[in-house]
């Protein structure tokens, strides 16, 4: 055996942190015997332990690691090691289930992470709790979503109430063991007054250990698979129970799922409470869902958690306000010895709203599931009321619910009658029972009830729940056929082990459905059955017990034999016999049906709505029914239906195909509604529904009655006259009326109501009135009036006066019903009564004019037609009588008559002439004037025009002209009328002919808006005219022939202008004259010398050529032209073109005012002589090493000009020679190309060496060229890592690499390739996380592929990444990646405080310091922390939570000092609050925004400071006392207890004894003192614990004493040095005393006068002195605004804001709307905006068109940008696919749209991503032209982040340039270090990703030809000056209001201080004090204001129980503002304060 000394070195004690509670991995490095090291994971065990021997001990956990091996004495010794006990001791070591470890089961009970505890003995209660590890295996969401997966086909119910009976199984199989009451408790908490809403089941089973409900955890772990191996369970060892009725045996907890998925399903935590039969501790294990979200998220083991063990009743742990309920359970626990307790919470709403609202419905759900578990095999029957005595009858399942403010409902399951297993049992009147064996040891109970008919109703019980037939007492009096009593519900339900399985029902079986064929009853008698299957538990079912799995496809098996139970017996024989036997006799027996009689036939019945129930119907004359017999015609009367009818019988009805007599369990019956004449119905009901009790003569007597009282006609009078006779014609507006109208009966009588029925009640009767104008369009209704009956008046109709409207009308008086406005009742016809009459027109009244014939024109007659109206506008006659008159202003007018036609008058031949002086005409007002009328006059405004064309003016007047040849000629002419104006008209052209030589043309001009014009036309040309020539021009109007012409005589002379030109050319002396369009044929790039021109004027004569002349040639061929050459008729030497392709068009052009003449040639070269070789490749300009150039060489010889020589012949390949670096020569072909006169070059291949150009060199004759070939690498081979170190890189855990992973291909020579697309993956751990996730990559066109700074997230230790492409589908392995994973540095997790912890804590001292560090992951203390991210916080009291109270106060960080540790922060000179009590301390670290670092909290004592006085708890009053006999006269103290106390009033030496000397003293030096009881000076009282109690201090009778003196009571403590360090002062009480009795009582009221009114006057000094207070805070409050209002007006002037025109509130307001109206305007100025139509925004998923999302202000970048998204702009963003599809739909896909969610974000750009050329912050090169990323540009008003994800896919890293060099520049040093991305210019430039540019489409267009799809423009800056501006003002206004209002308010205060009623105060104040000093003198006493005031009782000062100083106290106080009042009220209840309590106030305040 080893020793203590050498096992302490083969064990190593950790004390396990709350770090290591968190994270079980720590590497702990142990030393062992043998002398290796090693970091605590291999082979090596870990064990957690408890010391719980005393409660004093040190609670923590602590864990012992040690290798294999060891014996358990070594292990006991390193037991006793670590917790110092001595190894002597004697103590147990026990497992968590109290299993002591022994030295037999040491190395079986010894596994990796038990937890142990170290007890005096096993059956040692537990001292305080404990933390068990536990881990279970699944993914968590197997459990948080398993209540959604397994529940939710939830067949049409709630599934709720099974995921109960989930719970209930478990505890009903818990408590199968149970000898007495199996209690089973479900609770609903939903009280809010107790914690969040929560629900607990409770069973008294046997509990759970602490493996059993690790186990209970473990998803799926069923009992079955429970082995020893795994861990203890609760059905270890199973064995399956005995055969037992119904198989009630409580086996049903089963899978180890279903308990899960019904907490999971029913909230989002469970917390597990079970304390097992003869055990002492109680285990308690939580599991939520945020704790397995919390562990996914922090990157713990998910399935690990603890299980709490502790004794029961234990709350301590309990600290949410949530879970206060919890210490109810708990407190619970004390009585129970075994137990189990599932609490759930975090329910879900929907939950807590179905449980309340529902409570009796699945209460009675619950009721049905265990039925027989409650009520025995034989179930509830309640009639015969034989309760089974068996092993059921103490199962006791209570549910209850508590609500906040409401009694509990509380509902015993046994207690429940209406389930609907105790309907079927309760309804049956015979059973049948049977039996099967399925497979060996399946067996299946059944029974079959009968439920019969009876009279008129199906007595099988329909669900409470979910009815399936109506009532009873349904108002539907016309029922469609009942439908069988069944419905469509199956026979059987099936229990599984006693148990209902709710989803899973049987039909029927073979035989006992209804035969097929009419068997030997009806199929009525198959519908009366109902049943239930009993299994054991040999039948599958699902794990949530939902559905068997199996069950009806094993018993429907022809093989399954069924047998019957008869007397418990089990009978062979055909059960389809017995079945059918059976039921007969109930049939029989049983049911009471109907007989139907007097078959008549099958019919339809089409007034039902359902098709499928309109036929068959089988008609019937009679019925028997209950020994009675119903016939047709029979009057009847119906019960239950509304209202009650009676009728006679038609004939009754009967659902099906039927023949004779038959019975049936009821029918339907049509019966006609008596008295027909009142209701005119047929009624079908149901035959239930028939009186059997009514006789035939009350029901005939009813019929006749209800004929009695009808109405039969109206009565009309005119009581105010105006009355209207039948067919009378009336003037229009003549009034009708009044009315009035009465109802008569036959009998004459008036009547107002309906007769009353039994149908209902009396109905009111109304008349109403309508007047309906009849009209060929239809009768339409004008007036309608509805009078109702007063009761005191009649019905009664006001006068009519609107009827004026022509044409034929009714008046229709009609009876009608008040309800329904019906004019008829049964079928009958209410009276009424009609007036026909007419109404015509009146006389004439006034007229209008009819509409008129325009244009009206000047001579031009036309008529005026006026129609007649009578006063209401109907068309009336005219008199003859009538004639017009007609006025005109300006006008001579005059008509040739008037005309009459029916009701028009019209004025025919109206002229009009007068001066107009426009061809538009004129507006004259014609006024038409009619004496006779009332309205005599109407004004008619017309426009007059010119009238007809009467002759033609033509200017020049003169009747001769003169022109030159070519020139054209004008005339002015002008078309009057015959008043002379000018006047226009349609085609009213003019014509000039020219008359005397052919040829000339025709002027025209057109006159028809004008009236006037020019009339000119082409040049007059006539050839080869030689002198002049003259003939005639006649000017005239073809359309008007009445209009006379106008003829002029023109004279023709010649003209001298140019008319010939040509183009010569001189060789020698030789002239060539060059045709026009001829080709000249020239060596290229020669030149054309000598071209000469001459011109002609139309005789042939040359034209000698001036300057003018020669400014007037132009030739095309050169752009500068020498003028004096042209002068002498030299023309520009013409330079041929270079290039045979071109050919030179060449034109020589002479153009001025008159004439244009040209004369062109054409040019065209051919080549020279051999000078050149040209070499063009053909394909790619590069060759892969080690293979030949895919390409071919073309090599042809040009001349100078590179123009192709085409006169070689095939020898020439001979003369080509080639050489170059590295070719390869022998493999060279060169072949003749004739057909493009070209060597052909092939073969050509490289030597491998490095990549690059390779020059090739051709010669041919005197001819070279060199062409440059790119050799590239060999096919790609191998990997190479760029920039990367061989070293293993070192990297902190979720941070990114410092340096980008970046790929290059190689070939076999390792040289780079730069093969592209080639996919490259990059493999990982599987414990290696990688964001973003590493997705195969293509390599680009460099062959490289950069995965870029990911960021790894890995356990620490060396990781590889390893690299794989596939090229050509082989496999290329790349180098592996090593990377050593290290702690980070700056990442804060722990808080470590220092502080003196033996220091002690006075209260109202100092805290002692504490230093805070901040450690990182790797242990270290962080530097770079900030001091303001650190608080202290301190509260009262301790909390059971991990974080501070909202209440708790925050300190602050104090400043460092020089001698400060490094990276250590300080809390120095922190006030310790001033009352003694529990204190907790803890310190907090802001990592950011949303993440807080807390430490561990500290508990402090403060202690009461060091004792200064002695002080009553309460102030005693002054005594009065004497010495005469009586002893209560001599009593000065009745009781009075003096304590120790500190300067805050907190009691102190609570330790100290001693005593109190109490003796009497004088005021002045008298010598004459009073003396006690005994004629002692002094009396002495034991302290002890730091208080004394004086009681019965009495005087001596005919003590010594002067009369009416003050005395002094001194209490002197005494108390040794070791108590107190000084001494304590004495407490005087003064008193006084008399001689006399009857004086002692005056004074003794005087005395407590006086003591009443030092309080008054303390009340009132308390109060000027809270208003001094007030006064001084108003004036603070009053500068602290002036400093606002001054810093505001600082910062208005910096905006340039004149301060000095603010002075008021108005002004203010003034600035401000002008600010506003500023802003208003810059708003509305012009600026560029996108003109696309955005698409509406009434869906939140749709964003808009792209062109809408953004802005850009500079105007150039807008249009490039836009131009360069062109296709793009008009395309709707949406958030989800569905928006976008329905977009898509409603456009009928022409829109273009673009759903986020469906874009791949990884690959999205960072837009905090630099430039290309900045790389670590460094600029590789110096750029032009300004670049910047084009997102940058980007302004996004609204939905930023969706914005920076549609436009990062759109543009990625496209960056925008000034220029095209720029850009070029730009891109050309980018790609010597990455990839470049596509350039933009601010010209419009576009240089593409690849390096493209140029051409149309790489060039943007100007703005105005994108069609408005253009990105906006921003809001001007000077928008948003002006927005800061009027903030600015705003905030300025509200400083100078609020500096008013504190000004004023500290006047008011002021003001108030020196008012008449303040003033009263201070009198009163006075007097009081005057009052007091005189009662003070007449009482002999001194005044002593400070020793009064001066105290405040340890009970006041204990009520501020602030635990640290309140800093704004004072000035919260002061800012109360009393109303009049309260200002004596409120300080009056304010007591004073102690001197130095308000010292210590102060000083709280000043900290």
């Amino acid at each position: 055996m080893a020793t203590a000394d050498s096992v302490c070195t083969e064990y190593n004690t950790v004390p396990a942190t709350s770090a290591d509670a968190e994270n079980m991995q720590i590497p702990i490095q142990t030393s062992y015997l043998n002398g290796t090291q090693g970091t605590g994971y291999t082979m090596r065990r870990t064990v957690f332990l408890f010391d719980r021997r005393e409660e004093c001990l040190d609670s923590k956990e602590k864990a012992l690691q040690f290798i294999g091996g060891e014996t358990y004495q070594e292990f006991r010794n390193a037991v006793c090691k670590m917790f110092d006990i001595p190894y002597d001791d004697s103590f147990v070591i026990t497992t968590t289930y109290r299993k002591e470890i022994t030295e037999t089961n040491f190395n079986e009970n010894i596994q990796d992470g038990a937890t142990l505890y170290v007890l005096k003995c096993v059956q040692q209660t537990l001292q305080s709790a404990t933390k068990e590890r536990i881990e279970f295996l699944p993914h968590y969401d197997t459990l948080v979503k398993s209540g959604m997966y397994e529940y939710y086909a939830s067949e049409g119910q709630n599934p709720l109430p099974f995921a109960f009976a989930e719970l209930i199984d478990n505890s009903l199989s818990a408590t199968a063991r149970n000898i007495g009451v199996r209690s089973i408790q479900i609770r609903l908490l939903f009280d809010e007054t107790q914690g969040k809403p929560s629900i607990a089941v409770i069973d008294n089973g046997r509990g759970m250990t602490s493996k059993q409900l690790n186990n209970w955890a473990v998803y799926r772990l069923s009992k079955f698979t429970r082995t020893e191996g795994v861990a203890e369970s609760d059905h270890s060892g199973y064995v399956r129970p005995p055969a037992v009725p119904r198989s009630l045996n409580s086996d049903i907890s089963y899978f180890g799922v279903g308990g899960k998925q019904a907490v999971f399903f029913i909230g989002q935590c469970v917390r597990m409470i079970s304390k097992p039969a003869e055990y002492q501790d109680v285990h308690e294990l939580i599991i939520s869902k945020e704790d397995f979200e919390k562990r996914e998220k922090n990157k713990e083991a998910i399935y690990s958690g603890y299980i709490r063990n502790r004794k029961p009743g234990d709350s301590s742990h309990i600290a949410n306000e949530d879970e206060r309920f919890l210490h109810n359970l708990i407190m619970e626990e004390y009585d129970k010895e075994s137990f189990t307790t599932v609490i759930v919470t975090v329910v879900q709403p929907e939950h807590i709203q179905y449980l309340k609202n529902y409570f009796q419905l699945w209460t009675r759900q619950l009721a049905h599931i265990y039925h027989y578990y409650i009520h025995g095999p034989k179930g509830n029957d309640m009639i015969n009321e034989t309760k089974y005595t068996g092993p059921f009858n103490n199962i006791d399942i209570q549910i209850s619910m508590f609500e906040k403010g409401k009694l509990p409902k509380i509902v015993n399951l046994r207690e429940v009658k209406d389930d609907m297993q105790t309907l079927y049992i309760n309804s049956t009147a015979e059973s049948f029972e049977f039996k099967t064996h399925v497979e060996g040891d399946g067996v299946v109970e059944g029974i079959i009830r009968y439920h019969p008919f009876l009279y008129d109703k199906e007595t099988y019980p329909d669900d409470p729940s979910f009815p399936s037939r109506p009532s009873e007492d349904d108002e539907d009096d016309c029922i469609v056929v009942e439908k069988g009593a069944r419905g469509k519900r199956p026979i059987f339900e099936c229990f599984w082990n006693g148990r209902l399985i709710p989803y899973t029902t049987i039909e029927d079986f073979e035989w006992c459905s209804p035969p097929k064929k009419r068997g030997i009853v009806s199929v009525e008698c198959y519908n009366r059955i109902s049943g239930a299957l009993f299994t054991n538990d040999k039948f599958q079912v699902s794990t949530n017990k939902l559905t068997f799995m199996d069950l009806e496809l094993k018993l429907k098996d022809k093989n399954t034999l069924f047998t019957r139970f008869i007397n418990g017996q089990e009978q062979r024989m055909k059960i389809d016999r017995e079945f059918a036997s059976w039921l007969k006799e109930c049939h029989e027996k049983y049911d009471k049906q109907i007989k139907f009689c007097g078959f008549k036939g099958i019919v339809t019945r089409h007034e039902l709505p359902a098709k499928r129930m309109q036929h068959p119907w089988c008609q019937y004359t009679a019925i028997e029914w209950d020994g009675k017999t119903y016939k047709a015609g029979q009057l009847v009367k119906t019960i239950k239906t509304q209202p009650i009818i009676y009728g006679s019988i038609v004939h009754f009805l009967l659902y099906g195909y039927h023949d004779g007599d038959v019975y049936a369990t009821g029918g339907e019956v049509q019966i006609v509604v008596e008295p027909q004449s009142l209701y005119d119905e047929v009624k079908t009901i149901l035959i239930s529904k028939l009186d059997r009790t009514a006789s035939p003569t009350a029901i005939k007597k009813y019929i006749d009655d209800e004929m009695a009282r009808l109405p039969d006609r109206l009565s009309v009078t005119w009581p105010e006259g105006d009355e209207l006779k039948f067919s009378e014609s009336r003037p229009a507006g003549m009034p009708i009326g009044a009315l009035k109208v009465e109802i008569l009966n036959k009998k004459g009588e008036t009547m107002q109501k309906l007769p009353a029925t039994s149908h209902g009640g009396a109905k009111k009767l109304l008349v109403e009135l309508k007047v309906i104008c009849h009209s060929p369009g239809g009768d339409k209704e004008i007036v309608s009036h509805i009078s109702q009956h007063g009761g005191k008046w009649p019905y009664w109709f006001k006068k009519m006066e609107n009827i004026h409207k022509l044409g034929s009308y009714t008046l229709k008086l009609q009876a009608v019903l008040n309800e329904s406005s019906a004019d008829t009742y049964a079928g009958r016809k209410l009276p009424n009564l009609t007036y026909r009459f007419n109404v015509v027109e009146g006389k004439p009244d006034k007229f209008s004019v009819g509409v008129l014939d325009p244009p009206f024109r000047v001579g031009v007659p036309f008529n005026i037609p006026l129609d007649f109206q009578d006063e209401f506008g109907h068309p009336t006659f005219p008199t003859c009588e009538m004639k017009p008159t007609l006025e005109a202003n300006g006008l001579e007018l005059h008509y040739e008559g008037t005309v009459f036609k029916e009701t028009s008058f019209i004025i025919k031949g109206v002229r009009a002439k007068g001066l107009i002086n426009n061809c538009l005409g004129k507006n004259f007002n014609l006024k038409v004037i009619l004496p006779d009328l009332k309205e005599n006059s109407q004004i008619l405004k017309f426009r007059l025009l010119p009238g007809p064309p009467h002759e033609l003016r033509v200017k020049p007047d003169s009747a001769e002209l003169k022109i030159e040849n070519g020139t054209a000629i004008s005339f002015q002419v002008e078309v009057l009328d015959e008043s002379g104006n000018i006047t226009t008209q349609p085609k009213l052209t003019v014509h000039c002919k020219f008359v005397g030589v052919s040829n000339l043309p025709i002027y025209t001009v057109d006159c028809s808006n004008t009236g006037t014009g020019v009339l000119t036309g082409p040049v007059i040309h006539v050839q080869n005219i030689k002198k002049d020539h003259t003939f005639k021009a006649k000017i005239e109007i073809p359309s008007c022939k009445d209009v006379p012409s106008v003829e002029k005589t023109i004279k023709l002379l010649p003209s001298n202008r140019v008319a010939k030109l040509q183009i010569f050319s001189l060789e020698g002396q030789k002239v060539i004259h060059i045709s026009h369009q001829d080709e000249i044929v020239w060596d290229a790039g020669d030149a054309i010398h000598h071209l000469i021109f001459r011109m002609y004027d139309e005789a042939d004569r040359e034209i000698t050529v001036n300057h003018t002349v020669a400014e007037k040639i132009k030739v095309n061929w050169t752009p500068k032209i020498n003028r004096d050459h042209l002068v002498q008729g030299l023309l520009p030497n013409v330079t041929v073109p270079t290039s045979v392709k071109d050919v030179r068009y060449c034109q020589v052009s002479y153009q001025d005012d008159q004439v244009s003449l040209e004369s062109a040639f054409t040019v065209k070269p051919h080549a020279g002589e051999p000078k050149l070789l040209k070499c063009t490749i053909k394909g790619s300009n590069t060759v892969q090493m080690g293979e030949e150039m895919d390409g071919e060489i073309d090599v042809a010889v040009t001349d100078q000009y590179g123009n192709q020589v085409e006169s070689l012949k095939s020898s020439c390949v001979n003369l080509l020679k080639i050489s170059g670096d590295d070719l390869d020569e022998e493999g060279l072909k060169v072949t003749w190309q004739a057909q493009t006169q070209t060597m052909c070059v092939k073969g050509i291949q490289f030597a491998p060496g490095t990549p690059g150009s390779r020059e090739l060199n051709f010669v041919w004759q005197d001819c070279s060229e060199s062409i440059k070939i790119q050799l590239i690498s060999g096919p790609p081979s191998q990997f190479t890592l760029v920039d990367w170190p061989e070293e293993p890189i070192s990297i902190v855990s979720g941070k990114h690499l410092t340096q980008p992973l970046i790929v290059q291909l190689c070939d076999q020579w390792g040289n780079p390739s730069s093969e592209p697309n080639v996919r490259v993956s990059l493999t990982k751990d599987s414990h290696l996380k990688i964001i973003p996730a590493a997705q195969q990559q293509k390599t680009d066109d460099k062959g490289r592929v950069s995965f870029g700074k990911f960021q790894i997230t890995a356990s620490r230790g060396e990781h590889k990444l390893q690299l794989k492409a596939i090229f050509n589908k082989n496999t290329l392995e790349g180098p592996a990646i090593k990377m050593n994973v290290i702690p980070d540095p700056e990442k804060p997790v722990a808080l470590l405080v220092e502080y003196d912890k033996s220091a002690c804590f006075p209260a109202g001292g100092f805290l002692t310091e504490f230093a805070v560090s901040v450690l990182a992951e790797d242990g270290s203390t962080m530097k770079n922390v900030s001091a303001a991210r650190l608080t202290m916080k301190i509260w009262k009291g301790k909390t059971g939570g991990s974080t501070p109270p909202a209440s708790a106060i925050t300190l602050n960080c104090s400043k460092g000092k020089d001698i400060d540790k490094e990276g250590c922060f300080y809390f120095r000179d922190k006030v310790i609050p001033d009352r003694v009590g529990h204190y907790t301390i803890q310190l907090v670290y802001l990592i950011d925004k949303t993440t807080t670092l807390y430490s561990e909290q500290i508990i402090i004592d403060v202690e009461a400071n060091e004792p200064v006085k002695l002080m009553p708890d309460t102030q005693p009053g002054t005594p009065a006392v004497s010495n005469v006999r009586s002893v209560a006269s001599r009593t000065l103290l009745k009781n009075l207890c003096l304590k120790i106390m500190d300067e805050y009033n907190n009691p102190t030496a609570t330790h100290a004894n001693g005593k109190v000397i109490v003796r009497i003293k004088s005021s002045n030096e008298d010598s004459e003192i009073p003396q006690f009881v005994g004629n002692t000076s002094t009396v002495d009282f034991p302290i002890g614990k730091g208080l004394a109690e004086i009681s019965n201090l009495v005087l001596a009778e005919n003590s010594p004493g002067r009369d009416s003196t003050e005395y002094f009571l001194v209490f002197e403590p005494v108390l040794p040095p070791t108590a107190v360090k000084n001494p304590l002062p004495s407490y005087l009480l003064p008193f006084m005393f008399y001689n006399d009795f009857k004086k002692q009582q005056q004074m003794a009221s005087l005395t407590k006068e006086r003591d009443q009114l030092s309080q008054s006057v303390l009340a009132y000094r308390s109060l000027f002195e809270t208003t001094n207070q007030l006064i001084s805070e108003m004036k603070c409050q009053a500068q602290e605004a002036a400093m606002k209002e001054a810093h505001l007006k600082s910062e208005l002037q910096k905006q340039d804001i004149d301060v000095t025109a603010t002075s008021t509130v108005s002004q203010i307001d003034l600035l401000l709307k002008q600010k506003v109206s500023n802003r208003e305007t810059v708003l509305k100025q012009p600026r560029r905006t996108c003109t696309l139509i955005n698409y509406p925004k009434g869906n939140p998923d749709v964003l808009g068109k792209i062109g809408h999302l953004a802005q850009v202000e500079e105007e150039e970048a807008a249009k490039v940008v836009s131009w360069h998204l062109a296709s793009d702009m008009d395309c709707v963003v949406t958030l989800t696919t569905e928006a976008a599809r329905k977009i898509y739909d409603e456009t009928q896909g022409r829109q273009q749209v673009l759903p986020l969610d469906s874009i791949f974000r990884k690959t999205l750009p960072d837009w905090n991503r630099p430039l290309p050329h900045l790389r670590n912050g460094k600029s590789h090169f110096r750029p032009l032209g300004n670049p910047v990323f084009v997102r940058d540009l980007l302004i996004f008003p609204d939905n930023v982040e969706h914005c920076q994800l549609v436009f990062g896919m759109l543009l990625g890293d496209t960056i925008l340039l000034d220029s095209l060099d720029a850009a070029n520049h730009y891109r050309k040093e980018v790609v010597k270090l990455a990839h470049c991305p596509t350039l933009l210019t601010r010209d419009g430039d576009r240089i593409r990703s690849n390096g493209k540019f140029g051409g149309l489409q790489n060039k943007a267009p100007p703005l105005d030809k994108l069609r408005g799809m253009v990105f906006g423009a921003p809001l001007p800056k000077a928008y948003h000056t002006l927005g800061l501006q009027i903030d600015l003002l705003q905030q300025y206004r509200s400083a100078v209001i609020k500096m008013s209002n504190v000004k004023q308010e500290l006047d008011q205060q002021l003001e108030y201080l020196s008012s008449p009623e303040m003033n009263k105060k201070k009198e009163e104040l006075d007097d009081q004090e005057k009052h007091l000093k005189l009662l003070e003198e007449k009482l002999g006493m001194t005044p002593r204001r400070t020793s009064e005031s001066g105290f405040k009782s340890g009970s006041d000062a204990s009520d501020n129980e602030s635990p640290v100083p309140v800093k704004r106290m004072r000035r919260e106080t002061a800012k109360k503002t009393y109303s009049t009042e309260e200002w004596v009220s409120a300080p009056l209840k304010k007591q004073p304060l102690e001197p130095t309590m308000m010292t210590r106030k102060r000083r709280s305040l000043n900290t």
